[in-house]
């Protein structure tokens, strides 16, 4: 089960984090992604229809922060992520300095590498 929670806006919106595992082509680790959306169960149906079916929230052991609620209403999507904080080595100041990635990155398909050309193939 991840860890998360939500944090409700003045305007009756939410943003809602979660710690989840990184897609094993990313490595070991986990990720912190934000969701800003109507509601708690809104924000859980985005990242399911992204693929990350097994997606619960519950309670609210880790809301949001002002300044990752901030993030993620500045960005057009709605939808962010970046490592997450308890996966820092030894504390380093690089995680403090990472910044958002949308998260096409983060669930973007590796490709196949190009394969060479058969000698003789589209020959007749």
């Amino acid at each position: 089960m991840a860890a998360g929670g939500f944090c409700k806006l003045p305007n009756g919106r939410v943003v809602v984090a979660l710690n989840l595992p990184r897609p094993p082509t990313d490595g070991c680790g986990s990720v912190r992604v934000l969701v800003h959306a109507q509601n708690r169960a809104r924000a859980l149906t985005r990242l399911r229809n992204l693929g990350l079916r097994a997606v619960y929230l519950r309670g609210n052991g880790a809301p949001p922060t002002p300044d990752e609620i901030t993030a993620v209403l500045h960005h057009p999507d709605g939808l962010i992520w970046r490592t997450a904080p308890d996966n820092a080595v030894l504390g380093g100041p690089e995680l403090a300095q990472e910044l958002w990635h949308p998260i096409r990155s983060l669930l973007r398909r590796p490709t196949a590498p190009a394969r060479p050309p058969v000698p003789g193939a589209g020959r007749a």
